[in-house]
């Protein structure tokens, strides 16, 4: 009966090693997966909130900005519905991207203003 019982025990002993063996492989490779996956994530540049600054000049800025983004949009518009020749829409356009910021900063600039 002792003979028995021993080598019942030795069989739940190797089962028990090979159960904590596999659950120590599993734990190692979780470890692995997470060290290279912080590694990849310390190399990727820092998230950027989405949500900007939310003061009154911010507000300013972003109305500005949408402002002058739809009147550029609305004078290509108006280019692209009277005229059919295509050098005329190229030139607008290239005309509108090069006079963009002049004109914005002339308009919209109040540092040299008192």
């Amino acid at each position: 009966m002792s003979r028995e019982r021993a080598v019942r025990r030795a069989e739940r002993e190797r089962a028990r090693a090979a159960a904590t063996s596999e659950r120590e492989r599993r734990r190692a490779r979780a470890r692995r997966r997470r060290e290279m996956s912080d590694a990849f994530s310390a190399r990727l540049p820092t998230r950027t909130r989405w949500r900007g600054q939310q003061g009154i000049l911010a507000q300013r800025r972003r109305l500005q900005n949408s402002v002058v983004t739809v009147l550029l949009l609305m004078s290509q518009v108006v280019v692209w519905l009277l005229s059919d020749d295509w050098w005329v829409r190229g030139g607008a356009a290239l005309l509108a991207v090069l006079a963009l910021p002049v004109l914005m900063t002339l308009a919209l600039d109040r540092r040299g203003r008192p």
